[in-house]
């Protein structure tokens, strides 16, 4: 992948963000947005190797729409600052937990798991950690996880170079007790870790091997979050 271009492509829109400055240098868009396409398969092949469930998808299914929804959002620029791919058997507006690939200046990352879950889905989750909590332990505890993601709710979307969970509630959630000795996991409202990588990072294909590497670690923790999840879709 072409990671140095496409930054310097998204650092160059990000100053002239509007549609006439996009429609001129169009042409330099789409060969990133191609570079980034070429990374998204060979990361679907490479995750297909251990994980079968996503051996069917293309890359359609995985990239996301470059031009923002600006209907209710104060921000109108027209398009977003980054690209980003999510990687999930049953495509990337699924609830179902995936594997992600963000490519922004400053911000890249790989992120494994799922979020933004409904309050009936999240609450089966939480019930299941209750019930399994040793085996959700061994998946969030061992010393693989802990040095790649950190311990629950310890770092933050954007601003920190790793986490295990987006938000957090600040006490426990309704119908659950308040005293309980693992109490951290059930106040989470996503199970969605993360690692921030350096901008050079996806240049070439030396950073399929770590990725893969990454999205291994996590993947007994999405499993666990998407056997409850797909009793629901």
């Amino acid at each position: 992948m072409e990671a140095k271009r496409i930054l310097k492509y998204l650092a160059d829109l990000s100053a002239n963000n509007n549609r006439p400055w996009y429609q001129e240098h169009k042409d330099e868009y789409l060969a990133c947005r191609k570079s980034f396409e070429d990374g998204v398969a060979k990361a679907i092949q490479a995750i297909s190797e251990f994980d079968s469930e996503v051996s069917h998808l293309e890359v359609k299914d995985c990239v996301y729409r470059f031009n923002r929804d600006t209907r209710f959002s104060p921000d109108k620029s027209p398009y977003k600052n980054h690209l980003g791919a999510y990687i999930c058997a049953k495509g990337k507006k699924a609830l179902r937990g995936g594997y992600y690939l963000h490519i922004e200046n400053n911000q890249c990352l790989l992120a494994v798991g799922g979020y933004w879950l409904p309050t009936n889905i999240l609450t089966s989750c939480r019930n299941e950690i209750m019930g399994n909590i040793n085996r959700w332990r061994e998946c969030v505890e061992n010393e693989e996880f802990v040095s790649l993601f950190g311990k629950p709710n310890e770092g933050k979307w954007g601003t920190t170079a790793r986490g295990f969970g987006l938000e957090s509630l600040k006490s426990a959630p309704a119908g659950f007790p308040r005293v309980y000795e693992f109490i951290e996991y059930l106040r989470m409202k996503d199970y969605c870790a993360w690692v921030k990588v350096d901008n050079d990072f996806f240049e070439g294909d030396n950073w399929i091997a770590e990725m893969v590497r990454i999205f291994k670690v996590a993947k007994p923790m999405m499993d666990f979050t998407n056997s409850v999840i797909d009793d629901y879709e």
